[in-house]
Parts: C-alpha cells; sequence; structure tokens
C-alpha cells in the first residue's frame, strides 16, 4: 500500500527512481539489512533514508 503511494508521489512530481522488489531481489534485501532496515517503502534521498511514506519528509528532502 505506501509502497504505490510513494511510487505514485515520485511520478506525480517527475522524481527518477529505481524501483526494487525486495522480495524477489537478494541485493535489495542485502541492502535493507545493511541499513538496519527491515520494512519497506524505503526511499533514500541524498543518504537521508525515509521509512514509509513520509509525504513531508520527501517533499523537503527534494525541495533542498
Amino acid at each position: 500500500m505506501f509502497c504505490g503511494q510513494v511510487k505514485e508521489f515520485l511520478l506525480q512530481r517527475g522524481v527518477k527512481f529505481t524501483e526494487r522488489i525486495v522480495p524477489q531481489d537478494e541485493d535489495a534485501m542485502k541492502a535493507l539489512e545493511k541499513m538496519g532496515v527491515m520494512t519497506t517503502p524505503v526511499t533514500v534521498i541524498d543518504g537521508e533514508i525515509i521509512i514509509g511514506f513520509d509525504r513531508a519528509k520527501l517533499e523537503k528532502l527534494l525541495r533542498d
């Protein structure tokens, strides 16, 4: 549910992104483990990790 919201948010703003399907991508799972995150969606903008659909944080990071 939240994955779709993040994806739609980014698409509406014309933000390029790479979508990774964690259950099907072992490297993506390892990347999450390395970040200490075990849930999705995870968005990384300039090294800043956003867990879930945090509209305010996404807007702030995309504005800066």
